[in-house]
């Protein structure tokens, strides 16, 4: 049985192949970056805080600001990115992105408007501008870092959830109008990972958890309670989700989804064979926790 992976004039090669990848200041991007520079890649990592630019020039990467919400600086990293390179580029990861919490009734038109365009507009409209130079090489990976969320949507994370059904719905539109370029599209489905994501995702929910007003007030103070315990060294680290990013990049026939962990595995399972409305019932179950007694 052949192995497949990589040929190996690709292999001897690979000191040569470039990657832009987005929110790199922590957790899986700033991993993906590390790793995939152990491999010989060449990582464009970036950022949105000029603080976090600085430090990963500082471990030797070439880096850059992006806000992906912002379209100027979307166009300045792209046009920066194919400065450095003359013109080409090898494989996008699109990770950048953020949690929004809080009950649908809570959420107004701005705030689930910023969770798309980080989420879903700035991811795509940063993929569109580097796809004609993929056509023009005749190949080029895209990995999307989706997740389990993009699969089955929870209690209070509906906005979230949503961009990443998003996400999972342009992608599977792009791979198959793209494929004929050389084109590769692939989705990463990490379920729970071990990284700063909850923190961060507390700076977003505080606004919404202070609002006394709120029919699910209590229940916000409950779930913001659990985000700040620690998270159980079981959980797996970002470099779980790494190992499917290179896979991804670096197979001959990457697949079209890579789930990450047993939970998105589990997910994924009971979504296929159960009722909706058991489905339902198990959710309810789980989020009785968060109820008064």
């Amino acid at each position: 049985m052949v192995k497949r992976g990589i040929g190996e004039s690709e292999k001897n090669n690979m000191e040569n192949r470039t990657v832009l990848i987005t929110g790199c200041s922590s957790g899986i991007g700033r991993a993906a970056a590390l790793g995939l520079k152990k491999r010989n890649w060449r990582v464009f990592a970036t950022a949105r805080k000029r603080e976090d630019v600085r430090e990963l020039k500082n471990l030797g990467f070439e880096s850059h600001l992006l806000d992906v919400s912002d379209s100027n600086s979307i166009k300045e990293t792209v046009d920066w990115v194919l400065g450095e390179t003359g013109g080409n580029l090898d494989a996008l990861i699109n990770n950048a992105g953020y949690g929004q919490s809080g009950a649908i009734e809570d959420l107004s038109r701005e705030i689930l408007r910023q969770q798309f365009e980080v989420n879903v507009f700035g991811l795509q409209e940063l993929t569109n501008r580097l796809i004609p130079i993929f056509r023009r090489q005749r190949r080029g990976r895209i990995v999307n870092i989706s997740s389990v969320a993009g699969r089955i949507s929870v209690p209070y994370s509906g906005a979230y959830s949503a961009s990443k059904y998003a996400l999972e719905a342009l992608s599977d539109a792009l791979r198959n109008e793209v494929r004929s370029s050389g084109i590769r599209v692939s989705l990463i489905e990490p379920g729970v990972i071990r990284t700063k994501f909850n923190e961060k995702a507390q700076g977003y929910f505080i606004p919404i958890k202070k609002n006394r007003t709120s029919y699910h007030y209590e229940v916000y103070q409950k779930i913001s309670q659990d985000r700040e315990k620690e998270l159980s060294p079981r959980i797996p680290s970002p470099e779980a989700v790494v190992k499917r990013i290179i896979q991804a990049l670096e197979s001959r026939r990457p697949r079209v989804r890579y789930l990450v962990t047993k939970e998105a595995y589990l997910f994924v399972i009971l979504k296929r064979i159960l009722p909706d409305s058991l489905i339902d019932f198990l959710i309810r179950q789980r989020m009785k926790k968060y109820r008064s007694k």
